[in-house]
């Protein structure tokens, strides 16, 4: 097989030349990417040559174990093989590959190479479809079939099916990185191959092009993800939903929604997450880090995307348009929170209630009201709130912060969407329209609760009598009823309101300010509600008519005790005698028998009384007879200060 010279040279451990060599072994060594992956074991462990008898005995000693030393380098090899395979990186690469370029050592390796571009895989899988352009991938792949682990470690007895894996795992043991970048002193322990991706962070290399748009990438993994964006595949499907994904990454993540598993503690609190990226966000929270920082306004951040998010905010950029309407964002999440508005969908919902919302932002703070959790709390007050944008918009309370002021006039705002509210009164826009009756308000809250007069929906509910409300305020202001709670104390007197806007209404008797005037006549009253009821006398507007008779009135209150004519209903019960009355003054007139309070003065003999009622007045009777001068003297009696 090896001339006498050869075979000298091989027996005393002496490098024979390229050209000695090369002819001699390459016609053997066809299929193997390594001449020795052609040693094979036997079934007793002994060893012998895949290329079969095509070796004599003379010829083994190619094979025999000694020390065998590169004159070259120095480098130590068991196998005589693997000198002779090392001596050729000191060679030149005679190879070349006509269609890429690429040189090699040996011929044989060429062959190999070719089968990348011509797509020959002469090895097929007995059992499976696969095939393989070498022998030696196919042995590894039937392992996967076979699962034979014939490596194992000696450190914690784990095996593996290819020798590569095994000295890759035994690194987590040892310690050792043996890749070392030469430009940033990073090591990696994994494979060559990372070494290889993680230089071209440095050189910007990208030598993997997508064919459907030409869009580069430093690594082949990466390719593959892309172009699943044109090809529209999601070859990774979760078996508890059916979602699909287009990377084995995104599923795992996804899985973990299921599962519940959230693998990266932060080791400074008790917060866990399910993705390492998260993890590192959140230890910001407590470094104070903000790495990202704006070229414009020098503002910092934590995170690179709020970085892109603000720099926005400069630039004016809004690149995400709606497809139903004409507006544009700057965020891809607040274009899809919006066309849910158009969808109705509500993708979120509350396993507490059955509530549903459109973004799970509004579902975490939803759940906060059954939880009653209160995770933000202020420093200057102590007040909790479930909110951290409710305890921002507090805290300026403390501050006097306003930092959105009115282009209009003068005022100031706290919240933007108090500002926004605001500027309506100027531009007089009204967005938010009714679809059963067209009314248009110009606040989506004015509109929901609205709405609920069409609907009759009341789901505010009071756990003390069990009456029903609209809107949540007025549940508020009810249960203040059944707990005589008046946070709204008169600095000029000793009253107290549940109500602020009843406490701004009654500091008007102190001041004696009367801020909204009648166009009419010129009148003014000191409540908004006073010189609406009065222009309707000017008007003549009634907008309340009775269902069950002909007449209107001008205020619903009239409307609603007139119709207990009909009906005949006293909802309200003397708490000493228990006579019922139609209307609330009535009893609050009633009950001043019981407790003797006489606030009616009569102008005429100054004597006062617990009733407006002509008929107790012994002047006023004689000088009165009929019932309709009765009436006019109503006016006859003054109430006491």
């Amino acid at each position: 097989f090896f001339s006498e010279d050869i075979e000298t040279k091989i027996k005393i451990g002496e490098p024979a030349s390229k050209e000695e060599i090369t002819a001699k072994i390459e016609p053997l060594t066809e299929g193997f990417g390594n001449p020795k992956e052609a040693v094979l074991q036997d079934s007793e462990g002994r060893e012998f040559c895949e290329f079969g008898d095509k070796l004599n005995k003379k010829d083994e000693t190619l094979f025999n174990r000694r020390q065998y030393n590169c004159e070259e380098c120095g480098q130590s090899f068991a196998w005589n093989i693997d000198l002779i395979q090392h001596q050729r990186t000191h060679w030149e690469k005679p190879y070349e590959c006509d269609k890429c370029g690429k040189a090699f050592q040996m011929s044989s390796t060429l062959v190999m190479h070719q089968r990348i571009h011509t797509g020959e895989k002469p090895y097929p899988c007995n059992w499976c479809v696969k095939s393989f352009s070498r022998s030696s991938d196919l042995i590894k792949h039937q392992r996967v079939h076979t699962g034979e682990k014939p490596y194992k470690c000696d450190e914690c007895g784990k095996a593996f099916s290819q020798s590569s894996d095994l000295i890759i795992h035994q690194r987590i043991h040892t310690g050792e990185k043996p890749y070392q970048c030469n430009h940033c002193n990073k090591s990696f322990s994994h494979q060559r191959s990372d070494l290889v991706k993680h230089r071209r962070i440095h050189t910007g290399e990208k030598p993997y092009t997508c064919n459907q748009c030409n869009k580069q990438f430093s690594q082949s993994s990466d390719v593959i993800k892309h172009q699943r964006i044109h090809t529209g595949e999601k070859p990774y499907k979760c078996d508890v939903c059916g979602k699909a994904f287009s990377q084995s990454s995104d599923l795992i993540l996804h899985q973990r929604i299921h599962t519940g598993e959230k693998p990266y503690p932060c080791n400074q609190c008790s917060k866990s997450f399910s993705q390492n990226s998260d993890l590192i966000k959140h230890r910001r929270i407590h470094t104070g880090e903000k790495p990202y920082k704006c070229n414009e306004c020098g503002k910092a951040f934590n995170q690179s995307s709020v970085l892109i998010l603000h720099q926005r905010i400069h630039t004016g950029e809004k690149p995400y348009p709606c497809n139903q309407c004409s507006k544009t964002f700057s965020r891809l999440s607040d274009l899809i929170n919006h066309q849910r508005i158009h969808t109705g969908e509500k993708p979120y919902p509350c396993n507490q209630c059955n509530k549903m919302f459109s973004r799970r932002s509004d579902l975490v703070k939803h759940h906060r009201t059954h939880t009653g959790e209160k995770p933000y709390e202020c420093d200057e007050c102590g007040k909790t709130f479930s909110q951290s944008s409710n305890l921002i918009l507090h805290q300026r309370i403390h501050t006097g912060e306003k930092p959105y002021p009115c282009s209009d006039c003068t005022k100031s705002f706290s919240r933007r969407s108090d500002l926004i509210k605001h500027q309506r009164i100027h531009t007089g826009e009204k967005p938010y329209a009714c679809i059963l009756c067209n009314k248009s308000f110009s606040q989506s809250s004015d509109l929901t609760k609205h709405q609920r007069v069409h609907s009759g929906e009341k789901p505010y509910h009071c756990a003390s009598c069990e009456k029903d409300f609209s809107q949540s305020s007025d549940l508020i202001l009810h249960q203040r009823i059944h707990t005589g709670k008046k946070p709204y104390p008169c600095t000029q007197c000793s009253r107290s309101f549940c109500q602020n806007s009843d406490l701004i209404k009654h500091q008007r008797i102190h001041t004696g300010e009367r801020p909204y005037k009648c166009n009419e006549c010129g009148k003014t009253f000191s409540q908004c509600s006073a010189v609406i009821l009065h222009q309707r006398i000017h008007t003549g507007e009634k907008p309340y008519p009775c269902d069950q008779c002909h007449r209107n009135f001008s205020r619903s209150s009239d409307l609603i005790n007139h119709q207990r004519i009909h009906t005949g209903g006293k909802p309200y019960e003397c708490d000493a005698c228990g006579k019922t009355f139609s209307m609330g003054t009535d009893l609050m007139d009633h009950q001043r028998i019981h407790t003797k309070e006489k606030l009616y003065q009569c102008v005429q003999c100054s004597i006062s009384f617990s009733q407006k009622d002509f008929s107790q007045c012994l002047a006023l009777m004689l000088n009165f007879k009929t019932k309709s001068t009765r009436e006019k003297t109503n006016s006859l009696f003054k109430m006491k200060i």
